[in-house]
């Protein structure tokens, strides 16, 4: 079993930025990917970023150029740098990691932007 806890939501106005922390306990030998994705109200859960264990990285389009994932495998933690934050990207972000083909997740933390 792994256990994810993420942090550092809250509320930022329009243009802030904001550092999600994934800390990932347990198990956590083998995990491979891990990445961000995000569920706003009435919508689909959807991939923010992913991360590979060599360090590999995509994102989804709208938040390319703005937030950046990166991970710290002595740590067994995974970040999403968020800056230039818009209204819709408020959302509730979830970090997921994927170990032995077995897909993990976070409880999720709030992300507001509003001024």
């Amino acid at each position: 079993q792994v256990r994810l806890v993420e942090s550092g939501g809250g509320l930022v106005q329009p243009g802030g930025s904001l550092r999600l922390s994934c800390a990932a306990s347990g198990s956590i030998f083998s995990i491979n990917d891990m990445g961000w994705y995000r569920q706003a109200p009435g919508k689909q859960r959807e991939l923010v970023a992913r991360i590979t264990s060599g360090g590999s990285t995509n994102y989804a389009d709208s938040v390319k150029g703005r937030f950046t994932i990166s991970r710290d495998n002595a740590k067994n933690t995974v970040y999403l740098q968020m800056n230039s934050l818009k209204p819709e990207d408020a959302a509730v972000y979830y970090c997921n990691c994927v170990r032995l083909g077995r897909e993990y997740w976070g409880q999720g933390t709030q992300v507001t932007v509003s001024s």
